[in-house]
C-alpha cells in the first residue's frame, strides 16, 4: 500500500512554487546555455534560439530578470545596446541543467519507445 500523501505537499507557500521557471519550460533553460559563455544582445540570442518570438524572448528575459537570474545592462550608445547576462543564481542553474541533460541522455530512448507504445495502444490504426 502507497503511503498516503501529505496534505502539505502543494501548500501555497512551498518553496517550489516560487521556482524561476516550470518543469519543462521550453525557455529559460535554453537561455541560461545560450549565456553560459558570457553576455549577449538580444539579437545575439535568438539566433540560436531560432524558433522564439522577439515577444517571448522579451517576456521570458524580464522573468528571468525578475527573478535575479540575468542582469540587463543598457548602454548609452547610439543606437543604444542592451546586454545580458547570467548573474551567479542563474549561473547556479547550469547544475541542475546539465543534470537534466545528463538524465535525457540516458533516458530519452526508454521514454520515447514508452511514448510509441502508449501511442500505439491509445490509437490501434498506428
Amino acid at each position: 500500500m502507497a503511503a498516503p500523501l501529505d496534505p502539505q505537499m502543494f501548500d501555497p507557500m512551498c518553496p517550489s512554487s516560487a521556482l524561476p521557471f516550470q518543469i519543462g519550460d521550453k525557455w529559460t533553460g535554453m537561455i541560461v546555455l545560450c549565456l553560459e559563455g558570457g553576455p549577449r544582445r538580444f539579437g545575439e540570442l535568438k539566433v540560436p534560439l531560432h524558433g522564439i518570438t522577439s515577444k517571448v524572448l522579451a517576456q521570458t528575459l524580464r522573468a528571468m530578470e525578475r527573478d535575479g537570474l540575468v542582469t540587463r545592462t543598457v548602454y548609452e550608445e547610439n543606437p543604444p545596446r542592451v546586454e545580458y547576462e547570467l548573474t551567479p543564481l542563474g549561473r547556479s542553474l547550469l547544475t541542475l541543467i546539465a543534470a537534466a541533460r545528463a538524465w535525457s541522455r540516458e533516458h530519452l530512448p526508454a521514454l520515447l519507445q514508452a511514448r510509441r507504445a502508449h501511442d500505439a495502444a491509445a490509437d490501434p490504426s498506428r
